[in-house]
C-alpha cells in the first residue's frame, strides 16, 4: 500500500526550458566556442536538442569529449554579454510564482547552470521576491540528477521530500525529483518532448505543455487569459 504524500509546500524549478527561454544565449555562446576553435558551428536545433546536464555535458555532445575542456572558457568568456539580452520568461511562469508564493509555498530554483548565472537571471527578472534560493553548479558538491542536490534543496525550505515537488523538463530533472522521492512533474516547454518525457523511466506523474496547464492541473489555478 503506497504511503500518502503530505500537503505540498514546497516546489524546485528548473531554470532554462521551465521558467525561462534562454537557448538563444546558449547557442550564441556555443557557436562562438566552436569558431574560436575552428569548428563548424551548430544550428540553434542541435544545440536547443544537446542541452541538458550543464554546459560542459551540452559541450561534449556537440564538440565531443577531447574538445569540450577547451571550448569551455571560450563559452564561460561570451555568455554573460549575451545572456540577459537572449532572456525570454516562459509564459505563466512569472504568475505561477508570485501565486504559489502567495499561498505559502516555499520555491527554489535547482539548475545545472552555473549558480552565479542563474542567480543573476532570477535578480534581473525580478523573481528573487518569490524564489527564496537558487542552487547551480558550483554552489554544492552535487548536480542533478543525484539526490543529495535534491534533498540539500528541500532541506533549506523547510520541506520534506513528501512535502516536495520538481517540475522541469527533461529527464536530468525528473530524476532529480524522483531519486529524491519527490513528485516530479514535467513541461514540453524545454528541449524535450512530450512522448520523449512520458518515454523515461521512471515517468512524470504527468506532462504538460505550459505552465499554466500545470498549474490548472495541480493547483487548481487558473492563469488569467484575455
Amino acid at each position: 500500500m503506497q504511503t500518502p504524500r503530505a500537503a505540498s509546500k514546497a516546489i524546485l524549478y528548473d531554470l532554462d526550458g521551465t521558467l525561462v527561454d534562454n537557448f538563444g544565449a546558449i547557442h550564441r555562446s556555443i557557436v562562438h566556442a566552436q569558431e574560436a576553435l575552428g569548428l563548424p558551428p551548430s544550428s540553434y536545433e542541435k544545440v536547443r536538442t544537446a542541452v541538458g546536464g550543464g554546459i560542459e555535458l551540452t559541450l561534449k555532445r556537440l564538440v565531443g569529449a577531447e574538445l569540450a575542456p577547451a571550448a569551455l572558457p571560450h563559452f564561460q568568456e561570451f555568455f554573460p554579454t549575451v545572456m540577459l539580452v537572449e532572456l525570454h520568461p516562459l509564459p505563466g511562469a512569472a504568475w505561477l510564482l508570485e501565486t504559489m508564493h502567495g499561498r505559502g509555498m516555499r520555491q527554489a530554483v535547482l539548475t545545472n547552470k552555473h549558480g552565479e548565472a542563474a542567480r543573476a537571471i532570477i535578480r534581473h527578472l525580478g523573481w528573487d521576491k518569490w524564489i527564496e534560493v537558487v542552487f547551480g553548479t558550483h554552489d554544492t558538491p552535487w548536480k542533478k540528477p543525484q539526490p543529495e542536490f535534491s534533498l540539500h534543496a528541500i532541506a533549506k525550505l523547510g520541506a520534506t521530500p513528501a512535502e516536495a515537488m520538481m517540475i522541469g523538463d527533461s529527464p536530468f530533472d525528473l530524476d532529480a525529483g524522483t531519486n529524491a522521492g519527490l513528485r516530479s512533474l514535467a513541461v514540453t516547454t524545454g528541449s524535450h518532448t512530450r512522448v520523449q518525457l512520458l518515454a523515461h523511466q521512471p515517468p512524470p506523474e504527468a506532462v504538460f505543455e505550459n505552465l499554466p496547464d500545470l498549474a490548472a492541473a495541480t493547483f487548481g489555478v487558473e492563469f488569467p487569459r484575455p
